[in-house]
């Protein structure tokens, strides 16, 4: 077995700046290895302290394990570790000399679909563990659906134990071949195979020499080679104001700027721009980053944007090329995941955040609640209650420039928030899902029969 990554010594900061950073979710059915295989790339990758490591050690042995129980680098919660199941999204960072990475390890359970959501909603690949012996089954369909729903652009399918099956290349491309079915007609994108071995590290982070019959990368190397091809600088350009910033000293008597992180795309100076929602129109007369000017600014750089017409610009506006701005309005249909315990009914009054931006809103209807299993819709539910996913209208009570979700994944999504307590009920991506096999069925042409 060759290793494909040398140790190496500590990233310096210059190293760590040069490279780019992958989000990354995994996903899979309990008990598929999920953080099995997430220990095994920190600690093959030599991305796990001595202390972490001494401390799984003890652990393990403690419960009369021989080897390390490298899924205890991430299962960190009590009930975790009692029942050997993932629970709550743990979060990892680590990086090699070529990437750095930021990890979601996501829980396999159906009542935990609004963990995954939160996991893989900011990232740029899902990796979804399948069980050799088992195969493709209900919930491998459920998180491709999810990766799907939330426009992840890459996706790996990690066939595991393969040991299990004697590393048989026929049940690998078996599975391969039904799963890539399935997610292709979901539209996404890219889908790449890799049988491992979680537990013996095959393909993980070295090369397997049990199945020289596979030719392709390991995990780590896809990781650290896989373009992010989405990139956010090409996308249309927003700038959701955070700050104004009016430091009105004798050395700056006059200076107004507008401070906020780039979401997406690309600003430059002299550019025509529009202020949402207000429809004020400007240009650009100067852009400040880290204290000095820049001709150039690009996300995702925070920045102040100083503009050359006194136009009233607050917390909450987002800033746009003028030849690019998105449409306003007060009426926002979305796919949701409903992720609190408490039920989101039709009339619900809610408070919606988009961006750096926060108003009131009410819950117009509820048309229909998604079945992950098959797909289907569920005609006028009535409430979502949570881990469901499925179709809201909501009326705000101010208008919101909104891109579709498949365009921006940045600007296209939102929170609603309970007004009494602050709590987040609901994560919201705006336009249509990603696709509507089956037509809504109206009540009217039920049969009769309730079961």
């Amino acid at each position: 077995m060759t290793s494909t990554t040398e140790p190496t010594e500590p990233l310096s900061v210059e190293q760590l700046s040069a490279t780019t950073l992958l989000r990354f979710a995994t996903a899979g059915s309990v008990d598929d290895g999920k953080s099995t295989l997430v220990g095994r790339l920190l600690h093959d990758s030599k991305s796990v302290l001595t202390d972490q490591l001494e401390a799984v050690e003890r652990a393990s042995a403690s419960r009369g394990q021989d080897t390390p129980d490298l899924a205890l680098l991430t299962d960190g919660l009590r009930a975790e570790r009692e029942q050997g199941i993932t629970i709550d999204v743990a979060y990892r960072y680590f990086a090699t000399a070529r990437r750095r990475f930021i990890l979601a390890d996501t829980p396999g359970h159906v009542q935990y679909t609004r963990n995954m959501v939160t996991g893989a909603s900011t990232a740029d690949l899902a990796v979804v563990l399948v069980d050799a012996r088992n195969g493709v089954i209900e919930q491998t369909r459920r998180h491709a659906a999810v990766a799907a729903l939330l426009r992840v652009p890459h996706v790996v399918l990690a066939v595991n134990k393969m040991d299990l099956v004697e590393y048989k290349e026929s049940v690998f491309a078996a599975i391969a071949e039904e799963f890539t079915a399935y997610a292709s007609e979901l539209g996404v994108p890219e889908i790449t195979a890799i049988p491992i071995s979680a537990l013996a590290g095959d393909n993980v982070v070295d090369a397997s020499a049990n199945m020289d019959w596979y030719g392709g990368p390991t995990v780590l190397e896809h990781l650290e080679t896989v373009p992010v091809s989405h990139d956010l600088g090409h996308c249309h350009a927003r700038l959701p104001v955070q700050y104004v910033i009016r430091p009105q000293t004798a050395e700056h008597p006059d200076y107004r700027g507008y401070a906020g992180q780039i979401a997406a795309g690309t600003f430059r100076v002299g550019e025509s721009v529009t202020v949402l929602p207000s429809g004020r129109t400007t240009k650009v007369a100067g852009i400040d980053l880290l204290g000095k000017p820049v001709d150039v600014a690009w996300t995702p750089q925070s920045v102040t944007l100083l503009l050359e017409d006194d136009i009233d610009v607050s917390r909450g506006d987002l800033i746009v090329p003028s030849k690019d701005a998105p449409p306003t309005t007060q009426d926002v249909e979305a796919t949701v995941c409903h992720v609190a315990d408490q039920p989101l009914t039709v009339g619900h009054r809610v408070l919606l955040k988009h961006g750096t931006r926060t108003v009131k809103a009410i819950v117009k209807d509820i048309p229909s609640r998604l079945t992950l299993d098959d797909l289907s819709l569920h005609p006028h539910p009535g409430q979502l209650v949570a881990n469901d996913i499925g179709r809201v209208k909501i009326r705000a009570a101010e208008p919101l420039p909104l891109d579709s979700y498949a365009d921006s994944r940045r600007t296209g999504a939102f929170i609603l928030i309970d007004p009494a307590d602050g709590t987040t009920l609901t994560a919201g991506m705006v336009g249509e899902s990603f696709a509507a096999p089956q037509p809504v069925k109206d009540e009217g042409d039920d049969d009769g029969w309730d079961f």
